[in-house]
């Protein structure tokens, strides 16, 4: 992956983020994040 690819994609993953917090509030990515986390743990146990 090149800079401009990931910047670009970063961008693009923080515009989405603020545009989900501006319409819909921040309760969202509380579930979101504790999702992620529990992936991350499911992932860790098949490695």
């Amino acid at each position: 992956m090149t800079n401009p690819i990931a910047i670009v994609l970063g961008l693009t993953i923080v515009a989405a983020i603020v545009l989900d917090v501006a319409l819909f509030g921040s309760e969202h990515m509380i579930f979101l994040g504790k999702r992620f986390f529990e992936l991350l743990d499911w992932v860790a146990f098949w490695r």
